[in-house]
């Protein structure tokens, strides 16, 4: 029943597990809809959650909208996958901003042969960047130790 809920404070609402609950609120227009989708990512099924996940991506409230972001991670994490509209909200949304760390949470816990094209491209493109730039680091490295050697030697 959505009166067990305290909308206003947020408290508890990480653990509802009834998506009727948040539709509910939605209609009200309650303030804390990002934090009672993370609970629904923990205690329902992807299926029922995947909606409300994507419509509190769309909230105009920033916080709110991060909480949504940070719910569809948690989906990702608990089942080892995602709707098509999960994937499809994370791909409009991009890989920086909101997206991110739940963009890295699908990457680390969806299998890979699992994952849309789309989405397997980024982490290819991902581990590519991280290895050129790991390779530049220790070139830099190299560098700066074989500098002070010479530099050493003149004195």
């Amino acid at each position: 029943m959505a009166s067990e809920w305290d909308w206003e404070s947020g408290e508890g609402l990480v653990r509802i597990d009834d998506p009727s609950d948040v539709d509910a609120a939605f209609e009200r227009g309650e303030q804390r809809l990002g934090t009672a989708v993370i609970g629904l990512a923990f205690n329902c099924a992807l299926e029922e959650a995947s909606p409300r996940i994507v419509r509190a991506m769309r909230l105009s409230d920033p916080n709110e909208r991060g909480f949504a972001f940070t719910a569809a991670g948690v989906a990702a994490r608990t089942n080892g996958a995602l709707t098509p509209e999960l994937y499809e909200a994370l791909r409009a949304e991009g890989p920086r901003g909101f997206a991110e760390d739940a963009i890295k949470d699908t990457l680390t816990f969806v299998p890979f042969r699992d994952l849309p094209t789309w989405f397997k491209w980024w982490k290819v493109r991902s581990a590519v960047r991280n290895k050129l730039a790991g390779w530049w680091l220790r070139s830099e490295d190299a560098v700066g130790d074989a500098w002070r050697v010479l530099r050493g030697r003149r004195s």
